[in-house]
């Protein structure tokens, strides 16, 4: 997922915006301020232009981000967490902390987006028409009604159709797109099957990818295609989306599998047990030469009265110069206990890959009753992965039909 500048926090969420989006933001801003708004209103002065410019590519952003909040807060109500919205050159993610359990909850999480920027579509337009007033100029003529429109009208004007256009696109039935995800809820409940719909939603996702990569190429030859017109940079921007929709449609597909075949083994069954512990009054410079220098082990517990304190590793170590190495302890420099991402032994597996990956760690502390019993890495995942889940995924489909 795209990682990003923290922003702010609403309803409890935080914000965080990925560099990429700076790419859109330019894209838009330039062509609006170098094409569709010249073509509109040629008597403007490029301060309004490209002021109008500006505030039309920052209130689209701020509708993706509405867009996804409404995804966050239909979740919150169903019992799914968000903790966090990254908006990127595609759009928006907001991060689950936990997938819906039901199909009720996924399909209203996932069209409460669409709907969203369908109703802001609607009131930019409304807005457009109240701030407009009544204009002295023939209907029949397009020119001269949006020569006639104030910055604030054109920009609400503007906002209206892409906030319904970002809705539809996003309603269209492949997935990872919302429409996908409604698809997949729907299927979901009339088979009770999540594997098959979501089989079939990225199936749906794939084909629709497909037929944009096409699109995308056709245009780059020379080709008018219906909607999108013609052109290098169209058809390029085209393909890319297509690019990205298919890949996010496997990736979302083999995700899945992944999750299910982990689902039923437990931690303490790929947890590693031998492991070295370190105490919070051990010198660093002990650490460097004693631990870090003569193993491969990467992050240590460090235990108290039989009790986890708290993880130490290479970058902690970092933080400090080396001079102060020998009057400087463990616990000086480890992450405490209350600030690190747990898991028991008798999770699944499951649930320790979906904490690797949303915390962003390499490791987690296995820890019952305040006493450390294991570390449970990404590498130990994959690992039984790469040995086991053919034979798993072989039962479970044993279990549950799985059509081809």
């Amino acid at each position: 997922m795209p990682s990003g500048i923290r922003i702010g926090r609403i309803a409890g969420i935080n914000i965080y915006l990925d560099w990429s989006l700076s790419i859109i933001f330019l894209l838009l801003t330039f062509s609006l301020a170098m094409g569709v708004f010249p073509r509109w209103h040629p008597d403007w002065t490029p301060g309004v232009t490209w002021g109008t410019a500006v505030a039309a590519a920052i209130l689209f952003l701020a509708s993706v981000f509405t867009h996804e909040l409404s995804h966050a807060l239909v979740g919150r109500a169903y019992g799914v967490e968000i903790k966090r919205i990254t908006l990127f050159i595609f759009g928006g993610i907001a991060q689950l902390e936990k997938e819906p359990g039901a199909w009720r909850a996924e399909l209203w999480m996932a069209i409460a987006g669409p709907i969203t920027s369908l109703l802001l579509g609607l009131i930019f337009l409304f807005l457009a028409g109240l701030t407009a007033g009544p204009l002295e100029v023939e209907p029949e003529n397009p020119a001269e009604l949006f020569a006639a429109l104030s910055p604030l009208s054109t920009l609400l004007l503007w906002l209206g159709p892409v906030n319904i256009i970002l809705g539809l696109f996003n309603l269209v039935p492949g997935f990872p797109l919302d429409g996908g995800r409604v698809l997949r809820a729907i299927m979901w409940g009339i088979t009770g099957n999540l594997r098959q719909a979501t089989r079939w939603a990225s199936g749906a996702g794939q084909a629709f990818a497909w037929m944009l990569i096409i699109a995308g190429f056709a245009m780059m030859l020379g080709f008018q295609v219906p909607f999108f017109g013609t052109g290098l940079v169209g058809g390029l921007w085209l393909a890319f989306i297509g690019w990205f929709l298919n890949n996010a449609a496997l990736v979302s597909y083999r995700q899945l599998l992944v999750r299910e075949v982990l689902e039923d083994v437990p931690v303490s069954q790929i947890m590693q047990t031998d492991f070295i512990k370190v105490t919070p009054e051990m010198q660093v410079s002990t650490f460097v030469d004693e631990h870090l220098m003569r193993t491969d082990q990467r992050a240590f517990p460090v235990e108290e009265n039989n009790r986890l304190a708290g993880m130490v590793c290479l970058p902690d170590v970092r933080k400090i110069s080396r001079e102060v190495w020998t009057s400087t302890t463990i616990r000086d420099i480890m992450t405490p206990a209350s600030e690190i991402a747990l898991i028991s032994p008798e999770k699944d597996a499951a649930e320790a890959l979906f904490t690797l990956a949303h915390r962003n760690v390499n490791q987690l502390p296995v820890v019952e009753r305040d006493r450390i019993r294991g570390l449970i890495r990404r590498e130990d995942l994959l690992k039984w992965l790469s040995i086991y889940g053919k034979q798993h995924l072989e039962e479970l489909e044993s279990k549950q039909a799985f059509p081809g």
